[in-house]
C-alpha cells in the first residue's frame, strides 16, 4: 500500500467519484489513477466501489469505511509537513488561496497589503476561477482556503465559515431608461437584456427562478465570470448589468450607474473553506481574521473540531455577519 494511492482514493471521494475531475486536481492521468486505485483494491481484497463499466456509481460499505481511514492518514501526512515547516521557519512558510475574479480584485487586495506588512515572510499564491475551478484546485491539497459564494455541493469536505453577506446591483450607462426610473422591478428589468454572471449561483434566489416565479421572461445577453467583463459589455450597450454591488468602483466606474436592488434579490453570502482536520498556522488564523473580523481564532478552532458542515452552519448562526455595501456610485454627477 502507497501513500500515492491513499491520495487518489480520497481525491476520488471528494470529486463526487468523479475520476476525471480527481485526476485533473492532482495533475496525474486518469489512466494512472484508475490504475493504481484497482491495485489498491486487489492489495486489499476488497472492491472499494461499485461499478458499470468505467464508471464509478457509489462507494461499497468497505470502501467508505476505508476512505475514512485514508483520509485521516492523508489529512496527518499534511499536517506532518506543516509542523516541519513550522519548526524550521516560524516566521515564514506559504498561503494558496483560491477564489473568484470578483473577491481577488474587489475583496482582498486590502487584506492581502495588511496581511503581507505583517508577515513578510509568507509567500502567498492567490489563484482565480470559478466555483467548479476552485474545487478542482481544492482537490489534493494545493489550496489552503477557497473564498466563494454558494455552491455548497462542490465543496462537501470543507469547514465553511460566513464571511460576508451581499446584494446583487443593477447597472446601466447613462442616459439609460432605468437610470432615471427611480426603484427598479423585476417587470422593469424584464424588458431589457441582462448581462451577468454565470448561474453557479442556486437557490431561490437565482436569477432564472426569480423571473420564473413571477411569470417573467429573462433575455441573457451575456454571462461571464467577472464583474469588469460584465461592466465592458454593459457599456457598449449589450445590456443591463447585474452584478455584485461591491464590485463597482466610484472612480473607474463614473460612467455607469447604480441601481439598489436589494429589494429584488435576496442577500448572498460569500464563505471562506479550509479542509477539516487540517493543521493550520498563527498566519492563516490571522489572515481569516483580517478578512472577516468577526471569525476569530477561537471561533475558528471551534468550528474545526465539529464533525458536520450542519453543525458548523447552526454554530455560525450566532455571529454577526455583516452586509458589505454597495460603493454607490453619484447619479447627478
Amino acid at each position: 500500500m502507497k501513500f500515492q494511492q491513499l491520495r487518489y482514493l480520497v481525491a476520488v471521494r471528494d470529486n463526487g467519484l468523479n475520476i476525471s475531475a480527481a485526476a485533473r486536481g492532482l495533475h496525474a492521468s486518469q489512466p494512472v489513477l484508475s490504475r493504481q486505485i484497482k491495485l489498491l483494491e486487489t492489495e486489499l481484497g476488497l472492491e472499494l466501489f461499485e461499478r458499470k463499466r468505467r464508471a464509478l456509481l457509489r462507494t461499497t460499505a468497505a470502501g467508505t469505511e476505508i476512505m475514512e481511514h485514508a483520509g485521516r492518514i492523508v489529512r496527518e501526512m499534511q499536517n506532518i509537513r506543516r509542523v516541519s515547516a513550522e519548526l524550521r521557519n516560524p516566521d515564514g512558510g506559504s498561503l494558496s488561496i483560491a477564489t473568484t475574479h470578483t473577491q481577488a480584485r474587489y475583496v482582498l487586495p486590502e487584506v492581502i497589503r495588511t496581511f503581507r506588512a505583517a508577515h513578510p515572510k509568507v509567500r502567498l499564491h492567490l489563484h482565480q476561477g470559478t466555483s467548479e475551478q476552485i474545487a478542482d484546485m481544492m482537490t489534493g491539497g494545493r489550496i489552503d482556503f477557497a473564498i466563494a459564494t454558494g455552491s455548497p455541493e462542490l465543496f462537501p469536505h470543507l469547514v465553511r465559515l460566513p464571511v460576508y453577506r451581499w446584494h446583487r446591483a443593477i447597472v446601466v450607462p447613462r442616459g439609460h431608461r432605468l437610470a432615471s426610473a427611480g426603484r427598479p422591478t423585476l417587470r422593469k428589468l424584464a424588458q431589457h437584456p441582462i448581462v451577468t454572471y454565470g448561474f453557479s449561483i442556486s437557490g431561490r434566489s437565482s436569477l432564472p427562478a426569480l423571473f420564473e416565479r413571477a411569470r417573467l421572461s429573462l433575455d441573457v445577453a451575456l454571462t461571464a465570470r467577472d464583474a469588469d467583463v460584465i461592466k465592458t459589455y454593459v457599456r457598449i450597450g449589450l445590456g443591463v448589468g447585474v452584478v455584485a454591488g461591491f464590485a463597482m468602483d466610484p472612480v473607474v466606474d463614473s460612467d455607469l450607474v447604480v441601481l439598489d436592488a436589494a429589494h429584488l434579490f435576496d442577500a448572498h453570502t460569500t464563505w471562506i473553506g479550509f479542509r477539516r482536520g487540517a493543521l493550520m498556522r498563527g498566519y492563516m488564523y490571522d489572515f481569516i481574521e483580517r478578512l472577516a473580523p468577526h471569525l476569530s481564532r477561537e471561533r475558528i478552532s471551534t468550528a474545526e473540531k465539529l464533525e458536520t458542515q450542519e453543525k458548523v452552519d447552526a454554530f455560525s448562526a450566532e455571529f454577526h455577519v455583516p452586509l458589505r455595501g454597495n460603493r454607490r456610485l453619484s447619479q447627478d454627477k
